[in-house]
């Protein structure tokens, strides 16, 4: 059959189809982002660590990320083995690099508990022993976040916790905690996702510390709170709960003597980091404040101490964006967080949560979700050196999905 009116035949018409298909494709992936005034048309390489839909997993998620006393890098995620969902198969699997992130180990699975769900990795250093204590996160894979929340679930959200004395090569069977962690009128809970803290200065010196977050049965008030050890991760106590709700997600740093900043994702309508700090080792925390410079578009972020030279700063990753999880970015402060003068976009894509850590050289490092066209395809390892960091005027950014 042929076009009479024009002469085209089917073959030419498909043909010119597939130009155009052909054509769209390129223009998709080289898409641009409009970011901070700067507009960039060539899509950046990822360095994926972990990449969905492989090593047996369907999607890899919840980054955590801590270098060890000998410089190892220990970089976990939870493994999903049938999809992105929270619940469900889920494993605690980890990577190992002994060269500050150049080459890596191969999987290596930590916790896996048949069906059911081990996730939200929390670890921590004990820098006496130079063991590595992980905390988690875990549920019957069959249930589902609302249905804790409701009460109407087979089990509820349990707290356990494990170590390694080897630089992470092995692990010991998870404990649980919970009873000493969870009050009884708590329904959803979660470790972190993200590194923890040992307290480095003051009356609390060795402390470990883990944000957390819960929600309440009968109010359904959605909390921040610590736990801590004081016994180098033997043994576990509750700590301070916020004073307000509405926040979830958490991270944790030191700063200034001994105090602690808790820097919480936000459940309301806000779309700025939330933040409260506790000046007697986690034990009571002071009202919520929000600041306004570290936006989000409500997801999780980092924070830790960062040192370099003899100066103590803090550094901050998270999309920064108030409309999409895109844009990851990392900040520098040099005044306990009033101020954060300096940043490094890291990549301008979709990006979601992420951890950071100080490599054995100095430099930082970020470890976050991102992909091409959506923020799970895979979690990825930069190393940012201080000289990246700018002092760029905060613009308003547009991203177009």
């Amino acid at each position: 059959m042929t076009y009479k009116s024009t002469g085209i035949s089917k073959y030419s018409v498909y043909y010119l189809l597939m130009i155009i298909v052909f054509i769209i494709q390129l223009l998709f992936n080289s898409r641009c982002y409009a970011l901070n005034g700067v507009v960039s048309n060539q899509v950046k390489e990822l360095n994926y660590i972990y990449k969905s839909g492989e090593e047996g997993y369907q999607c890899f998620r919840i980054p955590a990320i801590v270098t060890t006393a000998n410089g190892t890098v220990l970089a976990f995620c939870e493994g999903r083995k049938n999809n992105c969902a929270d619940a469900g198969d889920i494993d605690l699997v980890l990577k190992r690099s002994e060269d500050g992130g150049k080459t890596w180990s191969k999987l290596q699975v930590v916790w896996d508990d048949g069906e059911n769900t081990c996730g939200n990795p929390a670890p921590v250093i004990e820098r006496k022993s130079g063991a590595i204590i992980l905390l988690s996160s875990w549920n019957l894979g069959t249930d589902h976040e609302r249905d804790i929340i409701a009460q109407k679930s087979k089990d509820t959200r349990r707290i356990f916790k494990l170590s390694s004395t080897d630089d992470g090569r092995t692990w010991t069977t998870a404990e649980e905690i919970t009873k000493n962690v969870k009050k009884e009128n708590w329904t959803w809970y979660a470790t972190g996702p993200g590194s923890a803290i040992q307290i480095q200065k003051g009356k609390y010196k060795g402390r470990l510390v883990v944000p957390c977050n819960h929600i309440e049965a009968v109010t359904k008030g959605n909390r921040s709170h610590a736990i801590y050890s004081d016994d180098r991760g033997k043994t576990w106590n509750l700590g301070g709960i916020t004073p307000q709700d509405s926040v979830n997600e958490s991270t944790i740093a030191e700063y200034a003597g001994g105090k602690l900043m808790l820097n919480m994702r936000n459940a309301g309508k806000a779309r700025n980091r939330q933040v409260a700090i506790s000046k007697d080792g986690g034990n009571t925390w002071s009202d919520i404040y929000p600041d306004t410079t570290l936006i989000e578009p409500v997801c999780q972020g980092n924070l830790i101490q960062y040192k370099t030279g003899r100066k103590m700063l803090l550094a901050f990753s998270n999309p920064a964006s108030k409309t999409a999880r895109v844009a990851m970015t990392a900040r520098i402060s040099y005044d306990g967080g009033k101020t954060w003068p300096l940043k490094k976009l890291i990549y301008e894509g979709p990006s979601a949560y992420s951890n950071l850590t100080v490599l054995h050289n100095g430099n930082l490092a970020c470890f976050y979700e991102a992909g091409y066209s959506k923020p799970y395809e895979g979690i990825v390892f930069e190393e940012i050196p201080m000289k990246d960091f700018t002092t760029n005027k905060e613009n308003i950014h547009t991203y177009n999905e």
